[in-house]
């Protein structure tokens, strides 16, 4: 029995395989995914309805989530030209910003499910927690995906709002928390100062970041919280 947490798959199905295999992830084991499953890579789709099969794989939300979710609803209604004609300034600037960051591997995919598994695909993204607290072994940890816009040491998580928690890159010199390790995906470790590319970053202020740049021809990371033990795969 063991808890993990893995971030940024970014659609490499096979790289998630690979890590499920490389940890023994099993039926008593936790797995947080924190955030960035979907986009540029080509199987975000086929990752998450691969993670909707386990109850104890918990999903934290991405800013690459958030943005599909201000797309892919609309694209379950049947488009006509009249249809066509209401789409407000709204929805035309989400999109062009959601395939600016590499959204067009998404709506690929998802324009070619059925009706009913695109909204189970909607369902279970608006399902994805903007955080998790965990304790494991005596220690607490923070879980979101990107950093803590606008922190304040009493502050209560449930008040930060999207944006704080999904686009922010955190300040790694910083310390967040006393008693209380801050994991963060988001931004890859080869552009961390003072992190070795492409590995979990475990810096002395209780910081650990763990985006190891798949999506950039790195590698996928995943800690074990037991004991701060580090995976990786990686595919030739």
């Amino acid at each position: 029995m063991a808890t993990y947490v893995m971030s940024d798959l970014h659609g490499n199905y096979e790289f998630f395989i690979k890590m499920l295999e490389t940890i023994g992830f099993c039926d008593d084991d936790t797995l947080y995914v924190n955030g960035d499953v979907i986009d540029r890579g080509p199987n975000g789709i086929k990752i998450l309805m691969h993670m909707m099969m386990y109850p104890n794989i918990f999903p934290i939300c991405g800013n690459h989530e958030y943005a599909a979710l201000e797309v892919l609803p609309s694209l379950c209604e049947e488009m006509t030209k009249e249809s066509i004609k209401d789409l407000d300034d709204n929805f035309v600037r989400n999109i062009l910003e959601y395939l600016n960051i590499g959204g067009q591997t998404t709506l690929d995919e998802f324009n070619k499910l059925s009706n009913d598994d695109k909204q189970y695909v909607i369902e279970y993204l608006e399902e994805f927690d903007m955080y998790a607290q965990v304790n494991v072994g005596g220690k607490q940890f923070v879980i979101v995906h990107a950093g803590l816009l606008n922190f304040m040491p009493d502050r209560k998580l449930d008040t930060y709002a999207p944006f704080e928690l999904l686009f922010k890159r955190p300040d790694y010199e910083d310390v967040y928390f006393q008693d209380k390790y801050l994991i963060t995906g988001h931004t890859p470790t080869r552009f961390i100062d003072g992190a070795e590319a492409d590995k979990i970053y475990i810096n002395n202020n209780n910081h650990i970041a763990i985006d190891c740049g798949v999506s950039f021809g790195g590698t996928l990371g995943c800690i074990r919280l037991d004991d701060l033990q580090p995976f990786y795969a990686k595919i030739d």
